[in-house]
Parts: C-alpha cells; structure tokens; sequence
C-alpha cells in the first residue's frame, strides 16, 4: 500500500535554523526515509514546499535538494487546498500574522519561538489554534536531545530525591561584524527588529523547565548589553539596541509542590569554559547530575566526596573524574527530527501536539517578565494563561 503523503509549505528556510535543522537535518532525512512510522505500522510521506522571498536563493535550495515544488508566494500555499501544514521560521516580528493567516485558512501549523512579539498575540494564537480545531505545535528541540533525554530519566527514576537547585549556563562568544563575520544575523541584537537575548532565550528556559522541573512561579532577571556597537552583513556600524546577556533566577514548582531555585545565565557576550555551549546541573538530596545538548554525568550522594576549604593549598582531587556518565541505552536521533515526527503523527492521528502555542505563549510571558523584571530591578510572580 502505498504512504498516504503530507504536503508542508516551509516558510524560512534560507535562514539558518530553517535550512539547516528543520530542511536538511529534519525533513529531508524523514522524506528520504520514506516517511514517518505511525503507531500502526503505516507510513505517512512528507513532501516539503519551500517559500521564501528571494526566488534565487529558495530555487537553489531547491535544486539542491531535489524539492520539486517551491515558491516566493506565501499566500499561495495558504490558499492551495492540498498544502497540509504551514511551518515558520522566519524572524519573529513576521510570525504571529502568518501563523495567524494559515491557521484562518485550515491548515495545521508548526512553528520555531518565540510564536510572537508580545504575549497578547502569542495567547490570540493559541486560541485560534483552539477554535480552528487544527494540530499546532512549536519546536521544543531541547527536550527531544541526548542529554536532557538523559536528565528527564534521572528525574523521573528518582535519582536526586528532593531535588533543591538547577544552575544553567549558556552562550558563547559572537564576533561583533568587524574584523571577523558575526556568526548570529544582525537583527538579533535590535530590539526593534525583534531582536534580544532574553526574548530568544526565556522561550527556551521556560520549557526546558517545565519539562525537567516543573512550573515557572518567579522571575527575577538583569538584562545587559555588553557590546553597545556592532557590523551588520554589509559591514556597516550600528548600535546594538536589543540585550545580547541576561541573567535569571527562577522559582520552581515541582509536581510534588516542593520549591526549586534555577539560575540560568545567557549571554553572547561570554567565551565558552564548559564541554558543551549549554550546560544545566541538577543538585538534590540523594544525587547531582550535569547534562549539555548530548552528554549527562551524575555523581550520587554514596559517591560524593567530601573536599575542605583551604585556599593556602593546591587542590588534589581531580573533581570531574568522580562523576559517572549517564548512558544513553537507546539510539537517540536528531532533536528537531524526533519532534517533527511526532508532530507529524499526530497531525494523522488528528491530536493535540503536547507542546502547543499556549506552552509558546508561556515562553512570550516569560520573555516579557524577564524584561520587565530587569528594567524594575525587583521580583515578579508568573501568572497562569488560561484561554
């Protein structure tokens, strides 16, 4: 029997994320695949249309890959009954009215963060999702990758008992434009543009988590741009207007109803001294774990050493050696691809995607507290989004 096939307008693709994660690593992989495995054995195809503005650059991408349809149209593909699903990575300030559009003319959505600007149309999306009756979701590829795979298990195995604090650190270094090429597009760093640290990032944190912990209850944040001045793509100077660090610390509510301080520092203003360009520990009363985008170690309270502060001595021990790697005891795929075909499942299956726009919208709050939280200079609560 043949796959019964899903048509996806790509809108984004000759950005970064959309090309690189979600084309080539993600959709592309499935399709050659022969598509996504459902629960019943049966395979559904996905065939990508790609849109974008620039015709030469989405033609190339095209003819690269062997896609067979693309177009520079984007209400086209809306209007095209045999398009499935919309999926958006363009730059923010473009997604909410073209979330909006697609979902107003039936098609399922799914879609990179932050879904809005501000949390007022981040919620408006989720409800139309809700009364057009449609399958949405938003890319939460943290989730899906080795190590927080890793991390989730200790959790829900009871590996740390009470579980007390997270501590997360990310970022790395981006040149400013003008000796070397920044590796981040320009529009990030102006807040006019949609750009900031903190509006790209907090949409993570807040997921990544509700997924390991639990609910967001605090936030009390200090944003910061370090490089005041920057080059954009034609090297010409402009003033960074967006925040390119901010620093978080976050009140948990884990399902049991027991507090957790989480700290997360974001910053592309900081040179990498970890193993990996993110990295959160996990400290509880019976163990500690340490997990990145791909490895986990963890140290249990038997195996915890007990070093004494003298600062009049060289230190000995050898600390990272006393922790144990957790491994991985199944074959974990690519993020974005693992979650694009559970997506894609439950589009067939005509269910909701368990990471939706109103967990999106939760991201777009967090955002804007972080923000505001800074800017006041004092603690502020989390209220709960009900539609």
């Amino acid at each position: 029997m043949a796959p019964q096939v899903l048509r996806i307008a790509m809108n984004g693709i000759t950005g970064r994320m959309g090309y690189r994660q979600h084309l080539v690593r993600s959709i592309l992989p499935i399709r050659d695949a022969g598509g996504v495995e459902l629960e019943d054995g049966t395979r559904v195809q996905v065939e990508p249309v790609l849109v974008g503005r620039r015709e030469a650059a989405v033609r190339e991408i095209a003819e690269r890959h062997g896609v067979e349809h693309w177009t520079t149209d984007a209400e086209s593909v809306l209007t095209d009954p045999s398009i499935d699903v919309y999926f958006d990575a363009q730059v923010t300030s473009r997604r909410a009215a073209a979330l909006t559009a697609a979902m107003k003319a039936g098609k399922h959505v799914y879609t990179e963060k932050p879904t809005a600007e501000t949390l007022t149309e981040a919620v408006e999306l989720a409800r139309i999702a809700r009364d057009a009756g449609i399958t949405a979701g938003v890319v939460h590829d943290k989730l899906y990758l080795p190590g927080l795979v890793k991390l989730r298990r200790l959790v829900d195995e009871g590996f740390f008992g009470r579980i007390l604090s997270l501590r997360g650190e990310f970022g790395y270094w981006v040149f400013e434009g003008d000796v070397q090429p920044a590796q981040r597009p320009s529009w990030n760093y102006r807040s006019e543009d949609g750009g900031g640290i903190t509006v790209d990032m907090f949409c993570h944190w807040n997921y990544v988590l509700e997924g390991v912990l639990g609910t967001v209850r605090t936030v009390n944040a200090q944003v910061a741009t370090h490089i005041p001045t920057r080059w954009d793509e034609q090297g010409r100077e402009y003033r960074a207007t967006a925040d390119d660090a901010a620093y978080g610390i976050f009140e948990i509510e884990t399902p049991d109803g027991d507090p957790v301080v989480a700290q997360i520092n974001s910053s592309w203003a900081v040179r990498v001294y970890r193993d990996e360009l993110v990295e959160f520990q996990v400290d509880g009363t019976h163990g500690s774990a340490v997990a990145g985008l791909n490895t986990c170690v963890a140290q249990q309270r038997a195996h915890t050493p007990k070093p004494v502060w003298n600062p009049d001595l060289p230190v000995t021990e050898s600390f990272r050696d006393q922790w144990l790697e957790v491994p991985a005891n199944a074959d974990l795929d690519n993020g974005f691809k693992l979650q694009w075909e559970d997506y894609v499942r439950d589009v067939v299956a005509g269910r909701e995607h368990r990471y939706g726009l109103l967990s999106a919208a939760r991201g777009v709050q967090l955002a804007e507290l972080g923000l505001r939280s800074s800017a006041e200079g004092r603690r502020l609560e989390v209220p709960e989004i009900s539609l």
